[in-house]
């Protein structure tokens, strides 16, 4: 299965770029498609709406923390290995797409900021630069997570 491909066809049949990109990847977790859905609903255009953190990028930090087998409340490295791994992730979207912040991709593609949701028709799918970013993490996903992944499971 395209992966990727299933991301972007999450985002063009209407869910948020952090479902798309999480839901995409789920069930290698154990996840099931519906739950990654629930789950990662809030976290669209920018952390519901404020245009903080893009989406895509939050889809793909609650994935880096299911293939790091998140923590243990005690082990202080583990914490560290993680966060640092999420911080690397944050670096190289922002070195591929300029910035990891909602607001701040959309007006670099000269888009209307709004704070609240806007219908997806053609039209909006022609503006807005989402799908790229949508497609950029879940290519990263699939770079460094799916390998650490297999790696852990073999």
């Amino acid at each position: 299965m395209d992966r990727v491909q299933k991301a972007l066809d999450l985002f063009y049949i209407g869910y948020n770029c952090s479902q798309s990109v999480f839901a995409a990847f789920s069930d290698l977790f154990g996840i099931p498609e519906q739950q990654a859905l629930l789950l990662s609903s809030g976290f669209g255009a920018g952390m519901g709406g404020l245009r903080e953190k893009c989406g895509a990028v939050t889809g793909m930090f609650l994935l880096a923390g299911l293939a790091h087998d998140g923590y243990d409340r005690t082990d202080i490295q583990s914490k560290k290995e993680l966060y640092d791994w999420i911080k690397q992730l944050d670096q190289e979207f922002t070195q591929k797409m300029g910035t990891t912040c909602c607001r701040e991709l959309l007006t670099n593609a000269k888009c209307l900021v709004k704070e609240n949701p806007s219908e997806r028709d053609e039209k909006y799918y022609q503006k807005r630069p989402c799908a790229l970013f949508v497609e950029t993490a879940a290519k990263m996903v699939q770079e460094h997570l799916l390998p650490h992944l297999k790696e852990e499971k073999a």
